[in-house]
């Protein structure tokens, strides 16, 4: 089965469609704000030059998803299904970020539903790759029910790194719907 990465997905706040060429103006000023990558890899992203080639590697690889507010329109950020290292045919969701007014609040979970949603029609688990000095991150995957697995390098990005590996299984997070705190 071939997974479906370039989806439209919509919800109550938030509208995600495949990145698009153009989208580079919009998403690299949603991205201009140094506190977004203090938790990641990259920490300086927030450069022009530094977030060029980000944007080329997101579009070239695929599966990328910009985020914008449904009304406004205003893109807000993206985030990414890839494949996941752990085997064939599993998937990972990840490469998101999010400007910092809509950290603390509903839009990361918004997010994350509708995408994991999407996922769970096609695959019964979803990964997560976290670096370890993602606090911010970790919390907010350990919120949604995924399970840290282990700490080992694996080849995401640009290159191999270290990452806190998180697996979410399909019935884990059906179970946190159905119960309302998914």
């Amino acid at each position: 089965m071939t997974f479906p990465d370039q989806p439209t997905l919509t919800g109550p706040t938030l509208h995600l469609r495949p990145l698009r060429l153009d989208d580079h103006a919009a998403l690299a000023a949603a991205a201009s704000d140094p506190a977004i990558w203090t938790g990641h890899p990259a920490r300086d992203r927030h450069k022009p030059e530094v977030f060029a080639p980000y944007f080329d590697m997101l579009l070239d690889a695929g599966g990328t998803l910009v985020i914008t507010e449904r009304g406004s329109d205003a893109v807000i950020g993206c985030s990414r299904y890839y494949p996941a290292p752990e085997g064939p045919g599993e998937i990972g969701i990840g490469f998101t970020f999010l400007t910092t007014a809509h950290w603390g609040g509903t839009t990361n979970r918004d997010l994350k539903t509708l995408m994991l949603d999407h996922a769970f029609r096609h695959v019964d688990r979803v990964w997560f790759h976290i670096d370890p000095s993602n606090i911010r991150s970790q919390k907010a995957t350990a919120k949604l029910g995924a399970k840290y697995i282990e700490t080992r390098e694996r080849p995401l990005g640009t290159s191999p790194g270290m990452w806190m590996c998180y697996a979410l299984e399909k019935s884990v997070w059906k179970a946190a719907q159905a119960s309302g705190s998914g």
